[in-house]
């Protein structure tokens, strides 16, 4: 569950509520297409945005829709008993584990952090996956940080951000977090752009944004980067540079979401406002860059 391919899909919805229809659909795309697991609810699923209730109903339709699929489930909120909430509801939905990053509207602290994972996994019943994503949280893990949260009982691995460009630096950095945590403890990167330099480096897992929408190219260079053959992952991963350059300049959730909606896969507009879908010149990009790439439909 913690190793290969973790495609993370959008959560379409709209001011009225979740677009259950087209979830189910991204969901069955995923179960299909040999991922290795979904990660409902990520930053990419907008979670941070949705009432508790509707955090509910989109882990229930993950899971009932993966089939054999493990579905890993965002638990991420402000406050440390919504966490736990959140926890136990993943796990009697039927999550196989669950994602947690420090959110925070204040600044944390390495030990707030700490005694937020800290009372998490002290009760829960599944795995749990390390959210470090600096990105959006603003806060930044050190390595013996994480070395300490992975002692806690039922981690399972950490999501680290993207990786340097450079081959050797990048495996410097994974070897650094290796030799500070369990070897039970898989180390999973993000950032699709670094992800095959990332599995290069030792990375045990790639939990990726694009993996939710198209998960055959993702499984493509997976598969690929897993048999060793660097040279065809690699030139996989650069057929999508255009596409690594949006994400980079707009943010990878406004693209992705624009790609749904041009693909007729979700419905317009399928993000919570006030996010929205790239627009204007924009998705003109987009359009172009599916035409590109044969994947309009």
């Amino acid at each position: 569950m913690f190793s290969g391919l973790s495609a993370f899909p959008l959560t379409p919805m709209d001011e009225s509520g979740l677009d259950e229809t087209a979830y189910i659909r991204l969901i069955e795309r995923l179960a299909t297409a040999g991922i290795d697991s979904i990660g409902a609810l990520g930053s990419t699923g907008s979670y941070a945005y949705l009432t508790h209730a509707e955090r509910l109903r989109t882990a229930q339709l993950a899971v009932k829709h993966a089939g054999d699929v493990p579905v890993i489930v965002g638990i991420g909120a402000l406050r440390t008993r919504d966490v736990q909430a959140l926890a136990e509801q993943a796990q009697k939905a039927g999550a196989s584990a669950v994602l947690l990053a420090p959110v925070s509207y204040q600044k944390l602290t390495a030990d707030e952090v700490f005694g937020l994972y800290e009372a998490v996994t002290r009760d829960l019943s599944v795995p749990l996956c390390v959210y470090d994503n600096p990105y959006t949280t603003h806060f930044e893990f050190s390595d013996e940080l994480h070395g300490r949260i992975a002692q806690l009982p039922n981690v399972g691995s950490i999501k680290i951000p993207a990786v340097p460009a450079d081959l050797d630096a990048a495996r410097a950095r994974v070897d650094r977090l290796r030799a500070l945590i369990p070897v039970n403890v898989t180390i999973g990167v993000s950032g699709d752009a670094s992800a095959v330099t990332g599995l290069n480096a030792g990375c045990d897992a790639w939990y990726s944004v694009i993996g939710g929408l198209l998960p055959d190219l993702a499984v493509a260079i997976t598969r690929a980067a897993q048999a060793g053959n660097w040279q065809e992952a690699a030139r996989l991963s650069e057929k999508l540079r255009p596409l690594w350059t949006l994400f980079g300049n707009h943010g990878s959730l406004r693209v992705v979401a624009a790609m749904a909606e041009l693909l007729n896969v979700v419905s317009r507009p399928c993000l919570p406002l006030p996010l929205k879908a790239l627009e204007g010149n924009d998705r003109k990009i987009v359009a172009t860059l599916l035409k590109e790439l044969e994947l309009e439909r």
